[in-house]
């Protein structure tokens, strides 16, 4: 008989409903156990998160090359203005609808004090070095091999690379199921788990709301510069959406999403180029996804985020996006150290947002892959012009 393979959101829902009735009647004994296991992870998770960076964006900015000129520098900017835009959109909405239905300080330090579980041992792995320095360190590094053509280099980063995946998908992602049902779990034991039930839910929904309406803003702005009806635009991309959405991923998708936008009228060598290069450096939709649920975690922890360091929070995760593709749960493995580095995230909350994120994972990747279709409009709509001057 054949082995039954279950995705990562089957195994989340799993863990949380598992974790969720096991911390009601758990001794004090093994949720301790669960505590100690969660807090070695939540180390693992910082040693690995600069190294991602690391392996990941250095090869994906060597790789741009020089080669595309104009276009590239295009496709290249409306992607990045558009990723951060969507964290901007995320946040403005969000920050409006959770006063109305969200408690603020549900779960902030004097709620939740009255019980503790602390691990039995704790275990220091220092990374190697911050998030923002791996990510300094990539650009310079994969812009210089642009530049100097050190195609050892670029050999050796993009074997590190694979490496990293290797580490994320046989290690990490398998284990993020266990961490977030030891996580529940002590929140289940300490009487918290009906505020995160009840929260992650309206949380979701605001998220999956919030990129349907980022999509109908792109196409309605795609459509007016490409003179084409914008919603049969966006029902044309339906395909390639659900295709994302149900294998939770921007760059496998690829195939559909460049089919779908040819039936929007855009060119074949607009499609091979812009669709591939969209799938690294444009995440609209997971960026919303994850500003969201930062969002909600920060105003029921009761942790002030001024508005100045959330731009530098969506700056930085919009670079940190590029080593998304080809790796399960890619934005959110990057963005994990800049939740700590600059929202001042620990990590039960840094946890939370995990959770919240993965407890419905595909409506992010086909808002990315959606929104490509319209960055493709605009590209055809400005170079077939100029090519035909």
């Amino acid at each position: 008989m054949k082995k039954i393979k279950l995705g990562l959101f089957p195994k989340v829902l799993i863990a949380i409903t598992c974790g969720a009735l096991l911390g009601l009647v758990a001794p004090d004994v093994l949720v301790r156990i669960f505590k100690t296991f969660n807090v070695l992870f939540s180390q693992l998770l910082k040693f690995i998160v600069p190294l991602l960076v690391l392996g990941l964006v250095t090869p994906a900015i060597a790789g741009v090359g020089r080669g595309a000129g104009k276009m590239l520098l295009a496709v290249l900017l409306i992607a990045y203005t558009s990723t951060i835009l969507s964290g901007f959109f995320a946040h403005i909405c969000a920050s409006n609808a959770f006063p109305h239905y969200l408690q603020a300080g549900e779960l902030s330090g004097e709620a939740v004090a009255a019980k503790e579980f602390l691990p039995y041992f704790e275990l220091k792995i220092p990374p190697v070095c911050d998030i923002m320095t791996a990510l300094v360190l990539s650009f310079m590094i994969g812009v210089g091999i642009i530049f100097t053509d050190a195609s050892a280099l670029k050999k050796g980063f993009d074997q590190f690379g694979n490496i990293v995946k290797l580490t994320i998908e046989k290690v990490i992602i398998p284990l993020l199921p266990w961490y977030i049902f030891t996580m529940i779990c002590e929140m289940s034991a300490r009487g918290v788990i009906t505020v995160v039930l009840g929260t992650g839910y309206k949380v979701i929904l605001t998220g999956f709301v919030l990129t349907i309406c980022y999509l109908v803003i792109q196409y309605c702005i795609a459509g007016i510069i490409a003179h084409k009806n914008p919603f049969k635009c966006l029902w044309n991309m339906l395909p390639a959406y659900l295709t994302a959405f149900s294998i939770c991923s921007s760059s496998a998708a690829i195939p559909v999403t460049q089919a779908c936008t040819r039936k929007n009228g855009v060119s074949d060598d607009i499609v091979d180029f812009t669709i591939p290069l969209c799938s690294t450096v444009h995440m609209c939709g997971s960026t919303i996804k994850l500003a969201v649920s930062a969002i909600a975690v920060a105003y029921i922890f009761n942790i002030p985020v001024p508005f100045a360091v959330y731009v530098h929070f969506v700056l930085m995760q919009g670079i940190a996006a590029v080593a998304a593709p080809g790796v399960m749960g890619g934005v959110l493995m990057a963005s994990v150290g800049l939740l700590e580095s600059i929202m001042g995230f620990g990590p039960e909350q840094t946890a939370l947002v995990m959770t919240l994120y993965l407890a419905l994972d595909g409506y992010g990747p086909g808002c990315n892959v959606t929104g490509d279709g319209a960055i493709a409009l605009v590209i055809d709509k400005v170079f077939k012009k100029k090519n035909n001057e």
